[in-house]
C-alpha cells in the first residue's frame, strides 16, 4: 500500500487476518482507520532499511506541520540530545499565523552559560530552515514523562497554552 523504499519515512500500516473489522457502532472512525482494501493505519512514523528491520519514529499525531511541511519532534529531539550541554529535550509544536505551526524546544541544560540562541544556532546548522525552533527554546529542570519514559507532549502543549493566557 503506497510503498516506499527503504530509509524513507512514513505512516505505517498492517494488513492481515490480525486486524480489527474496524470500531463498533462508529463507521467514520472506522473509514479513518481501516483503507478501502483493508490496510490498517497505525498512526505511527516509521521506515525500514535494507534488512527489511522496521524502526518507529514518531507517532503522526505529534507531527508538527510547518508551512504544510511535516516535523518529527523526535528527529529534533535527537539532534538536541546531541548537543554537549543539552541533558534532555521535547520538542513540541506551537500554534503559528503564517506558518501553521512551529518548533519549540524544552531543554534540560548541565551549562548555564548555553542560552536560546545557542540552541537554535546549534540546530539550524543541521536542518531544513522549516524544521528550525523558531517557536523558541525554554530551559526547564526536566522533560515531563509517563511511567515508561515516554514524553508527555500534551502536558507542555498546555503550559504553553496557559502561559499565553
Amino acid at each position: 500500500y503506497q510503498g516506499i523504499g527503504p530509509n524513507e519515512s512514513g505512516e505505517l500500516l498492517v494488513r492481515g487476518p490480525q486486524i480489527m473489522l474496524g470500531y463498533h457502532n462508529n463507521e467514520k472512525a472506522t473509514k479513518e482507520t481501516i483503507t478501502p482494501d483493508g490496510w490498517l493505519r497505525t498512526g505511527d512514523i516509521g521506515y525500514y532499511d535494507e534488512n527489511q528491520t522496521f524502526y518507529i519514529t514518531d507517532r503522526l499525531k505529534e507531527l508538527i506541520k510547518v508551512k504544510g511541511y511535516q516535523v518529527p519532534p523526535a528527529e529534533l529531539e535527537e539532534i538536541l540530545r546531541s548537543h554537549p550541554a543539552v541533558v534532555d529535550a521535547a520538542v513540541i509544536g506551537i500554534p503559528d499565523r503564517i506558518s501553521g505551526e512551529l518548533p519549540r524546544a524544552y531543554v534540560v541544560s548541565k551549562d548555564p552559560q548555553v542560552n536560546e540562541k545557542d540552541i537554535q544556532e546549534f540546530v539550524a546548522q543541521k536542518v531544513a530552515e522549516y524544521k528550525r525552533l523558531d517557536g523558541g527554546v525554554e530551559f526547564v529542570k526536566q522533560i515531563p514523562k509517563n511511567a515508561t519514559g515516554k514524553i508527555m507532549r500534551k502536558d507542555l502543549k498546555e503550559e504553553y497554552a496557559k502561559k499565553l493566557n
